[in-house]
């Protein structure tokens, strides 16, 4: 910790009271995003596989699990159906035939920008009593806090 920082009472549960906002937060977050998702025939694991996918480009099955956390085993049986709803493809490397990538197709992409798009409009109701300095207040400590986080 900072050598400047002194701990106190007030800070304490200053901090206490951030992670148990955080936490609600996250979890309602969680739960509308569930909610939206209902409408798709994605599961939640598929949905942070196709972020991943989305965001990143091609990847492997390896790069894949170890970015979702998930046994190469569990990776592989959501590609699966995945591939079976033509959302992904799986591509053999031309080098080397034993890497197969795993590639983003349009309807993956589609629905993927409709949910993310869904989550944009939930969060702008949610906002809507804030004002533009409170917003970008708060764009500004997120950013901030998602930086001292990584």
């Amino acid at each position: 910790m900072n050598e400047n920082y002194k701990e106190t009472k007030h800070d304490l549960e200053r901090i206490a009271f951030m992670e148990k906002e955080l936490r609600y937060i996250s979890g309602i977050i969680k739960q509308k995003g569930r909610e939206i998702l209902n409408s798709y025939t994605i599961t939640p694991p598929q949905f942070v596989a196709l972020q991943w996918l989305f965001e990143h480009g091609d990847m492997t099955i390896g790069d894949l699990s170890n970015k979702m956390f998930l046994a190469f085993s569990t990776t592989t049986d959501l590609v699966d159906r995945m591939e079976k709803n033509e959302m992904v493809v799986r591509i053999r490397e031309e080098q080397d035939r034993r890497v197969v990538r795993i590639k983003l197709l349009k309807e993956g992409e589609r629905v993927i920008e409709e949910v993310i798009q869904k989550r944009r409009e939930y969060l702008n109701t949610v906002l809507e009593d804030f004002t533009e300095d409170e917003s970008e207040q708060f764009a500004a400590l997120l950013e901030k806090l998602h930086t001292n986080m990584k």
